[in-house]
């Protein structure tokens, strides 16, 4: 089992959503987040002064995925977030040491099937 998680930009979120559906990967999932990176947020003006508002909104990703998958849920969100621009976004992938579904009390990949 695997964890993925992916920060993409909130504009692509739909793309994302959409190409890993055509994977057949439909549970994961997601919320927004703010962060601060190399593209350094926006800065806007107003009445002569400019301020610095920061923070850039991003959706993150979680998703819960055998390995079987993990490589096309890979391929499916870099290939949709992707835009060439700096803040495109960072995807993560880490193994699950365990993993149990509190309902039925499956465990590894029939949890997450459950």
């Amino acid at each position: 089992m695997k964890k993925i998680e992916a920060i993409v930009r909130a504009s692509k979120f739909e793309e994302v959503v959409e190409a890993l559906a055509k994977k057949k990967i439909y549970f994961f999932t997601f919320y927004e987040v703010k962060g601060y990176g190399h593209e350094k947020g926006e800065s806007r003006s107003y009445r002569g002064t400019v301020y610095d508002v920061g923070y850039i909104a991003r959706i993150k990703l979680e998703i819960l995925i055998s390995e079987d998958f993990a490589d096309d849920a890979i391929s499916a969100i870099e290939s949709a977030a992707h835009t060439g621009e700096k803040g495109d976004g960072l995807i993560y992938v880490t193994l699950l040491e365990k993993t149990i579904n509190i309902r039925t009390g499956n465990t590894g990949a029939a949890a997450i099937n459950a």
